[in-house]
């Protein structure tokens, strides 16, 4: 498979999950009565920035997986971390928006996170690859405080 095509496929699955996972979650943000009722963290960035912010991570988890696609594919290891992590970013937005379920969504982003992680220690030799993820994994760190100090605070 040629490098555009597999980026093209990755790109199509990666923007697909977070897509079906907002088809998922009911009403937007914007519009969801008990999000905006909900107390939020102080450091809760501005709806925009998380637009800005899963773009992008897909992009750069794109490029990520498009440069491995040869040795990972391959991986029955690989394919199960990548489809968790499919799966998680497919069941947060309706598990927290629509379900209102803030300590499960809690457990689906350390889930997520954890994913990562295995990722990485599987399949990273490079550490300017690790660059690729790096934002996934501060978001998702952010995405799991903004999710605690809610389940805390309410």
């Amino acid at each position: 498979m040629s490098k555009s095509l597999t980026f093209f496929l990755f790109l199509i699955l990666n923007f697909g999950a977070l897509a079906l996972g907002s088809l998922l979650m009911g009403s937007s943000p914007i519009e969801n009565e008990w999000y905006i009722q909900l107390n939020k963290a102080p450091w809760t960035p501005p709806g925009w920035a998380f637009g800005i912010a899963w773009t992008t991570i897909m992009l750069l988890f794109t490029i990520y997986l498009t440069i491995h696609e040869k040795e990972k594919l391959k991986d029955k290891r690989f394919i199960t971390l990548f489809t968790l992590q499919f799966l998680s970013n497919v069941l947060w937005n309706p598990v927290f928006f629509y379900f209102h379920w803030i300590f499960l969504g809690m457990i689906i982003i350390l889930i997520l996170f954890i994913s990562l992680i295995l990722i990485l220690h599987y399949f990273e030799s490079s550490n300017w690859k690790l660059l690729l993820l790096l934002p996934y994994l501060v978001w998702l760190i952010i995405a799991f405080s903004l999710n605690a100090y809610s389940w805390w605070m309410n």
